[in-house]
């Protein structure tokens, strides 16, 4: 077998001035086997928690507008176009934030990046609280979209590239299912508070806190596998003798496993690129045209069908069913409780069945359930509330796998690039939803919204099974 040593001097099968420097390669090979080389421990989940409470106010800030809106539609005589208008106005904004804090992210790096975003978000929410028409919330709304959608790509690739190949799929997914439960504490919140206080509390309370997490972000170590792209070997190295000093632990035991850690250095190099920086052209070169078309099929398919039935779900229940306004927003949470749940089993079950067949056996479920509800009519406010809160919640896995999946088929020097792009057709996606649901709705009826749903996710069924496996794969053996 070769040594790490006589493999490294082939160049990667590079010529030498694209080649990193040996020496580079060999300490780069080395730092990166020791954030592999150690298991997740409290300095691995102080990060998901920082981070992780930065992305519940993003869920929290996303939604707050849906348990909103039954207010607004009455106060200002909303029609159902210029609620999809108004419910459009924050994804346009995410759309602008994904690929602006993305190539950010790649610059200045994901910890500041991170940092603007939620202050960016976090202010804006405050401001909303404070608007009084139409035009100015769409605005408002608008600005604030720009930080949500930065946050959420950049969060993403952050949590990615702290965790280690072994049980990668558990440990995030367990950190997004901070996401659903913001979209719960969002959903709880708003039918207690909006109906007793008003909605403008809605917005402070998902702005103020908010604010105060951006101070810890700020204070996050920086991902030191972007530091390591970058050549800061340094710095990253300080913060990997932090993280080895967190624990006694280790996944591999130099001593009596040497042929084993010889394989994962040389593994981990084969992954290293030259120093050239990755750009958004890179996403359409052979070896990655095709991740990049599926994963973007999948992001828009999948959030078209989410977005589309939980921005929707109060509003339909108090204007297509006629429900009270507690009724309607109480029956609206129950989409994300079942969410959650569904979240929970997908991080204790996604790295055995593996991310393939999760998406698929998502795609397909949600599809067979609104089609259900479109073919029956979807006649009660008591059969949306079970088909489909259900198919949501099936779909909200779905969603939340994309964030764990897209950073990992990507490698450093563009993942944040590439997650940004990705997540940006997410957002036109639910911009376009909501809009869309409003045209059906009035011009064909309640069944009409649900069938096109299904066939939604029929698409995104057949798109799946072209997704790359990566389970318990490291970063570097998946994205070269």
């Amino acid at each position: 077998m070769n040594t790490p040593s006589t493999a490294y001097g082939v160049g990667l099968g590079r010529s030498p001035s694209e080649a990193r420097p040996v020496s580079e390669q060999l300490r780069a090979a080395n730092l990166l086997f020791r954030i592999e080389n150690v298991p997740f421990c409290k300095w691995h989940t102080k990060a998901r928690i920082v981070m992780g409470s930065a992305t519940l106010f993003d869920a929290f800030d996303a939604l707050s507008l849906a348990f909103v809106l039954p207010v607004l539609v009455g106060l200002w005589h909303l029609s159902p176009g210029k609620i999809g208008v108004l419910i459009a106005a924050g994804y346009l904004g995410q759309v602008v934030g994904a690929l602006v804090f993305g190539w950010l992210a790649e610059r200045l790096g994901r910890v500041p990046s991170a940092t603007i975003t939620v202050g960016v978000m976090s202010a804006m929410s405050v401001v909303c609280a404070f608007t009084g028409s139409l035009h100015m919330l769409f605005l408002m709304r608008f600005l604030q979209g720009i930080g949500v959608g930065g946050e959420v790509p950049v969060a993403a690739t952050y949590i990615n590239e702290l965790s280690q190949a072994h049980g990668r799929g558990r440990f995030f997914i367990l950190y997004e299912l901070i996401f659903p439960l913001g979209l719960l504490a969002a959903a709880q919140l708003g039918a207690f508070i909006v109906p007793r206080f008003g909605w403008e509390y809605m917005f402070l309370i998902g702005g103020i806190p908010g604010i105060a997490v951006t101070i810890l972000i700020a204070r996050l170590p920086e991902s030191p596998r972007w530091l390591i792209s970058r050549g800061r070997f340094d710095k990253a190295e300080r913060i990997i003798e932090r993280l080895e000093a967190s624990t006694t632990k280790r996944t591999l035991d130099t001593q009596t496993q040497k042929t084993e850690v010889d394989e994962r250095v040389v593994g981990l190099l084969n992954g290293l690129q030259s120093k050239q920086k990755g750009t958004w052209k890179e996403l359409f070169s052979p070896f990655y045209r095709g991740r990049t078309v599926v994963v973007w099929l999948l992001w828009a398919s999948s959030y078209f069908v989410a977005n589309g039935i939980n921005n929707w779900l109060p509003s339909l229940y108090k204007t297509v069913y006629h429900l009270p306004l507690q009724e309607s927003l109480h029956m609206a949470s129950i989409s994300n409780v079942l969410s959650t749940c569904g979240v929970l089993a997908c991080a204790l079950l996604i790295d055995r069945v593996g991310r393939r067949r999760w998406a698929m056996a998502c795609f397909i479920i949600s599809g067979i359930l609104l089609a259900v509800l479109g073919i029956n009519g979807a006649g009660s406010a008591w059969s949306v509330m079970f088909l489909g809160s259900s198919a949501y919640a099936v779909m909200a896995t779905a969603t939340v796998l994309l964030y764990l999946y897209t950073p990992e088929i990507y490698p450093t020097r563009m993942r944040a690039i590439g997650t940004g792009l990705a997540t940006s057709w997410l957002r036109a996606a639910s911009a376009a939803a909501p809009a869309i649901v409003g045209v059906v709705l009035t011009g064909k009826g309640i069944a009409a919204v649900f069938i096109m749903f299904a066939v939604v996710s029929g698409v995104g069924f057949f798109v799946a099974g072209r997704m790359v496996e990566t389970t318990n794969r490291a970063l570097e053996e998946i994205s070269p």
